[in-house]
């Protein structure tokens, strides 16, 4: 059996769901190949999988990290994204050609789609953003208009049109974290399906919390906040700047351990009293069950897995990033979370909100409660019993 993943290179989140489905496929003798471009290439190629480069495409962002939809829309402009696109699908074509799949898997890429469907190949795709929103901001208002007219259901058929199955890594109601993403038209959902989120590593996989302290050599009594950065490289460049000189000011109760979203630095890590600072960290579930809060930006993989961790959050969503901030904003509403926007993050307030996190009673009873209710989920095993089903049935 043969398996093709097309996946989304912005950032390393989408190939990091895929890479542990990847694996479990392999484990059962299934071959695989990857597709995919810019930040997930080296991540994809460093879990030790074949891949092809597929023609990239991306967000313009300033230099702060602010995604620039303005830009981003009038550059390359209409004409060059659809030839963008055109490139997209040709590459995938020439690719299933050779490879000669079973199934083609989809993260959040539209060209694997189409070219499965061109060529005749069953399809599962791999979604946590249903829809494109803009912000409504005054200068943003038409362009925001513009799309919300014909995007969703432009999208909707799209992702739909071809896919055997639409899986969806989030937790069921109520506890959906995409939900302002997900604005899902009936027509198409029949074909979705909330499988919650795809974990390689649960909590009950690892030692307790003190055993993990005492082997990674921290303090079992102080509290210790995990800072796992992630996102496209042009995104989190400011904000680790920012975060690295303001965690050095933190009170010395605090153990600190920062991982700045790069797999594939050499860069020794610094260690500077009660903070550590990694270029990566590779046990990243290990720190995520041995600390207390996490304070991260926004993505959807960082958010359900501190979830089913059981940790509360301060959460930083990048800025005009609308999916983050809807995440972001979902999370603090069901009280296992502290939004702090970026302009507004300086050593006072991220103190503030990490204190607050770290006492507040009600929100550890809560985060305890929902992590209770999807502890039965298995993502990456409804995942791969999906993906092999339709490719028997192929």
């Amino acid at each position: 059996m043969r398996v093709y993943f097309g996946v989304c290179g912005i950032g390393l989140g989408h190939a990091g769901r895929c890479i542990p489905i990847a694996e479990k496929l392999v484990e059962q003798g299934v071959e695989v190949l990857f597709s995919t471009y810019r930040d997930a290439v080296k991540y994809v190629e460093q879990a030790g999988f074949p891949l092809f480069k597929a023609p990239p495409v991306g967000f313009v962002v300033k230099p702060d990290g602010t995604v620039d939809f303005r830009q981003t829309v009038a550059n390359p402009g209409p004409i060059l994204a659809s030839f963008t696109l055109t490139k997209q699908v040709e590459s995938e074509i020439r690719f299933i050609r050779a490879f000669k799949p079973d199934v083609v898997i989809s993260d959040s890429r539209v060209s694997p789609l189409l070219a499965a469907k061109m060529l005749g190949v069953p399809d599962v795709c791999i979604l946590n953003q249903f829809q494109i929103i803009i912000p409504r901001r005054s200068r943003l208002l038409r362009l925001a208009k513009l799309v919300d007219t014909g995007a969703l259901a432009l999208i909707g058929k799209l992702w739909t049109s071809g896919a055997a199955h639409l899986m969806i890594p989030d937790f069921p109601p109520p506890y959906v974290l995409s939900a302002g993403n997900l604005k899902i038209p009936k027509a198409y959902q029949k074909r979705v399906k909330l499988i919650g989120p795809i974990l390689p590593v649960h909590p009950e996989d690892l030692p307790s919390k003190e055993e993990l302290r005492r082997k990674l050599g921290l303090n079992e009594d102080s509290p210790l906040i995990f800072l796992p950065i992630s996102g496209p490289a042009n995104e989190r460049a400011y904000i680790t700047d920012l975060l690295q000189r303001i965690v050095m000011d933190l009170p010395k109760e605090y153990q600190i351990v920062m991982s700045l979203g790069y797999p594939n630095a050499s860069i020794k890590p610094i260690h500077k009293g009660n903070v550590s600072i990694y270029s990566w960290v590779s046990n990243r579930f290990e720190y995520l069950k041995a600390c207390d809060l996490v304070v991260s930006r926004a993505g959807h993989g960082t958010l359900t897995q501190s979830i089913c961790y059981g940790k509360p959050m301060v959460l930083i969503p990048t800025p005009s990033h609308t999916e983050q901030l809807n995440n972001a904003y979902r999370v603090q509403e069901m009280g296992v979370a502290k939004v702090l926007e970026q302009h507004a993050v300086n050593k006072e307030t991220l103190e503030a909100a990490i204190k607050e996190m770290l006492t507040e009673e009600d929100c550890r009873k809560k985060i305890e409660k929902i992590q209770t209710a999807v502890s039965g989920l298995n993502g990456l095993q409804t995942a791969v019993e999906t993906i092999i089903n339709v490719a028997r049935n192929n």
